[in-house]
């Protein structure tokens, strides 16, 4: 126990907290704490000193504390005045501390040890797993748009773990997948909670220094953002936080360990403020509805501790919020918009198709640039003065003065041509483009909101709860594996399936990972044909990643066992189209192809995306929230909600939800899963009406797996010395891979039947222990002497079938009955002190012609069926 109080002389505070101290020779001891370097300053003579236990206990505080350089233990009393310096004592560093209890434990949130230069710097410790958090804006303002200049970095460093990477590069650089999912789950629920009309690029770095193998860093790092910008001048109302919940043995965990990780059938993130819930994001196997809630709840009441510690932290240490930063348009915008082009605004957004609707929409934003910007006015004038000059209109340039020689709109100058006029200013000012745009979208949103709410009927004549038109069909593309094409509505994914070995797996390199290999991954890719756009190609982005994980982990629980279904399975989902939802796409389109190459899943499972309109009583409605059912991507942009549900009949696989407002609660968010029970129940019923349907076969062109064992301690038989017996058997067999892994499993992975049973058979027959009296049929003979022959009763393995056990008969020569090349039936009647075999062809039950026919061996007691 810790405890009591001491004095220790300076050299040895100085040394037991790495500071050089200009304080008074020596001062009394506050308290001692677990903690190495920090020196805390006191009241008075007073100072509270935090280090690691060197052998000091509370008695030992109480009697005089020990310094980390001495060797003996002692008691060290105050010095005398002369020997302290005469200089007033500094303290460098001041760090502030919160601890939060979440779940049946603590974290610490810190700030001012570390990364004082930044806007706001943290660090969030959960038992030895340490996160380091920074948030930075810039000093000058970006340009002005609709979208928040928020860029997220997540890194694990490996050295965190005691690691490096195990790849030719040990520094840390690309950003690998697994992170790049992280920075989503932290980006999403703090963009919308920074202020709109904050232009400045803000910038929120995390760092994982430590890791225990046992916490894990992701849902800190959620939490650990939020602290830093809860401590920092970026214009943020609110403090985010964020958890993780699992299910384990039916009771709802908050932080699980690794540990009750692997026996959790839920992983659910969740992230929000005190009052509301901003993101969740999961994966189960098979949750009801009413459980997922249940769960929603548990994350959201420890979200709102963690909040409320943030809170307290940030009254303590907080820098005053830039909300003079914030710049908004100015209001008369919106009136200039409404009145300029609302009722036309109204039909454009009623258009069924999404590219002429686009079109539509476009076309009035630049009829609104061209009458309320500068710019826009004056590339007018210029058009009209030049049809009026009969010149080009490059070289006849518009200006204000020119205004008074126009002729009005309407009237006949002297020599009776009509002349269109310049318009004039139809408002009293001018505003900057950008602004515009900004207020155009709002204008949009509201509209779309009002006629949704209004008629009960959306932009492509759909009621709230209806589904898209839904086409399926498989067996494409000829070469695959398996194959379909999914099309809901404007959006289309084409999806491919391919199976292999553990080779084709996918390898994983992280610090969190407890897998290295995954045997199923989902690959998603949203190329911009997919929404009429040109844009360059590379990466994948963030977005392909996120959306690619959230359909393969809706799939992961239909997949089978390896035991039942022993292929690697890699599925490739491209979007061909796209108007909303391409994820649930995929994960449709996903199901529909692995069927097509002969997985056997264990149900089919489907998704979709629901949307909502929060505010229904500035629309014109009954203020009751408004589920919508397969959103577009208008209505996602232009929504208060993105929720998508994959399943099937009986629950729930995954779920991702994101919030643009405050507001959401519990009830609505169960109105929701209900409302996307019956459109995944719908989507299901449409996908069994697939044309061509799947195959439900392993394709012609897939790889053959077989899959057995051997003794563990038989391995190094078949690998050999530095794998060669197993390079061997590849490549006199023809396969494309032997794997052998520590437990003794053997799978062979080939394209040829013969290959693949030949390299089973070499690996049987190594492995094999001869038992005395098994029969062997067709067995070849390797050799004659004068003695006899030998006989392979298996690869690898020949024993010595005397002249005596040949024949019933007395043979003067063994080539007057065998010859070398011949197929045998021989028992194993002897094995010898040395190992060696003796075989009789005489002792077996049926005997065959020296010139039978020569057949491939097989060996007794093994089959020969491929997995």
């Amino acid at each position: 126990m810790w405890g009591g109080q001491g004095t220790l002389q300076a050299p040895h505070l100085s040394a037991a907290t790495g500071l050089r101290l200009s304080s008074p020779a020596s001062r009394r001891v506050e308290r001692v704490h677990t903690r190495v370097g920090r020196v805390v300053p006191g009241n008075g003579h007073f100072l509270v000193v935090e280090c690691k236990d060197e052998g000091i206990r509370a008695t030992d505080a109480a009697e005089g504390v020990k310094g980390p350089s001495t060797k003996k233990r002692g008691t060290f009393n105050s010095a005398s005045p002369a020997q302290a310096p005469a200089s007033t004592p500094t303290q460098l560093l001041h760090p502030v501390s919160v601890t939060i209890p979440v779940g049946n434990r603590e974290i610490v949130v810190e700030t001012g040890l570390i990364g004082r230069q930044a806007n706001g710097a943290v660090t969030v410790t959960d038992g030895e797993t340490v996160l380091y958090t920074t948030v930075c804006s810039s000093s000058d303002p970006s340009e002005p748009s609709d979208f928040v200049p928020l860029s997220v970095q997540y890194q694990e460093r490996f050295s965190a773990a005691g690691r490096t990477s195990g790849g030719f590069v040990k520094r840390e650089g690309r950003v690998r997948d697994h992170e790049v999912l992280v920075c989503r789950l932290i980006d999403r629920p703090i963009r919308p909670m920074i202020a709109h009309g904050f232009h400045y690029e803000t910038q929120v770095l995390v760092w994982v220094l430590s890791y225990d193998g046992v916490h894990s860093p992701d849902p800190l790092a959620i939490t650990s953002a939020g602290a830093a910008l809860a401590v920092s001048d970026i214009p943020m109302s609110k403090p985010v936080a964020g958890v993780r919940v699992g299910l384990v043995n039916g009771e709802f965990i908050v932080n699980p360990t690794v540990g009750e990780m692997e026996n959790s059938t839920l992983d659910l993130v969740i992230a929000g403020t005190a009052d509301a819930t901003l993101m969740i994001e999961g994966y189960c196997d098979f949750l009801t509805e009413e459980e997922l809630m249940k769960a929603v709840e548990v994350g959201h009441d420890a979200v709102r501790a963690i909040c409320a510690g943030l809170q307290k932290l940030a009254d303590m240490v907080g820098k005053e919020k830039n909300f003079d930063a914030i710049q908004l348009p100015p209001p008369l915008i919106k009136d200039y918009i409404e009145e300029l082009v609302g009722t036309e605004l109204e039909k454009a957004l009623q258009i069924g198709v999404k590219q002429k609707r686009a079109a539509a929409i476009k076309e009035i934003e630049e009829k609104l640039l061209g009458a309320l910007t500068e710019e826009g006015v004056r590339k007018q004038q210029a058009v009209v003065a030049a049809a009026e000059a009969n010149v080009p209109e490059e070289v006849q340039v518009g200006t204000w003065e020119e205004e008074e020689d126009l002729v009005e709109d309407g009237l006949v100058d002297e020599s009776d041509i009509h002349v269109t006029s310049v318009p004039r200013k139809l408002v009293m000012e001018l505003f900057d483009p950008v602004d515009v745009k900004r207020v155009y979208k709002e204008v949009c949103s509201e509209v779309l909101r009002r006629l949704i709410v209004k008629t009960g009927v959306r932009s492509d004549g759909r009621a709230v709860t209806d589904v898209r038109p839904i086409q399926s069909m498989c067996s494409l593309l000829p070469r695959t594996h398996g194959s379909a094409l999914f099309t809901r509505g404007e959006t289309q994914a084409l999806v491919v399936t391919t199976l292999g070995g553990d080779s084709m797996g996918q390898r994983i390199d992280n610090l969190t990972s407890t897998e290295d290999l995954k045997r199923f991954y989902l690959q998603y890719s949203f190329p911009p044909s997919s929404v009429g756009e040109v844009r360059r190609l590379g990466a994948p982005s963030r977005r392909e990643l996120g959306h690619g994980t959230l359909a393969e982990r809706a799939l992961e629980p239909i997949i089978p066992d390896e035991e039942s279904f022993p292929y690697t399975i890699r599925v490739e989902s491209t979007i061909t189209e796209s108007n909303g939802s391409s994820s649930m796409a995929s994960v449709c389109g996903g199901c529909l192809a692995m069927l097509d190459a002969g997985v056997p899943l264990k149900s089919p499972v489907a998704g979709i995306a629901m949307g909502l309109i929060l505010n229904t009583r500035d629309c014109g409605g009954d203020g009751e929230p408004l589920i919508l059912s397969d959103i577009l991507g208008s209505e996602d942009a232009l929504g208060d909600m993105d929720f998508k549900v994959a399943g099937n009949e009986s629950g729930i696989t995954a779920f991702q939800m994101d919030i643009k407002v405050e507001g959401i609660t519990i009830p609505v968010m169960r109105k929701a899963l209900d409302q996307a029970k019956a459109g995944r129940l719908h989507i299901l019923g449409e996908m069994t009406k697939s044309m061509p349907p799947p195959a439900q076969k392993v394709s012609t062109h897939a790889p053959l797996i077989t899959m057995f064992k051997v003794d563990s301690d038989k391995i190094s038989i078949v690998v050999g010395p530095g794998g060669k017996t197993i390079r061997g058997i590849i490549e006199s067999s023809g396969v494309e891979a032997v794997d052998v892994t520590d437990d003794g499993s053997v799978r062979i992975v080939g394209r040829s039947p013969q290959g693949v049973e030949a390299a089973k058979a070499k690996i049987q027959g190594l492995t094999m222990v001869p038992k005395v009296g098994t029969i062997y049929r067709n067995c070849k003979v390797k050799g004659v002497t004068t003695f006899g022959c030998f006989v392979e009763i298996a690869p690898g393995k020949e024993g010595l079938c005397h002249i005596s056990e040949l024949s019933t008969k007395k043979l003067a020569r063994v080539e007057d009955f065998v010859n070398e090349g011949d197929f045998l039936d021989v028992k194993l009647i002897e094995i010898n002190a040395r190992g060696q075999l003796r075989l009789s062809h005489r002792a077996c039950s049926e005997v065959i012609s020296p010139q039978g026919t020569k057949s491939k061996p097989e060996l007794a007691g093994v089959s020969k069926e491929n997995v």
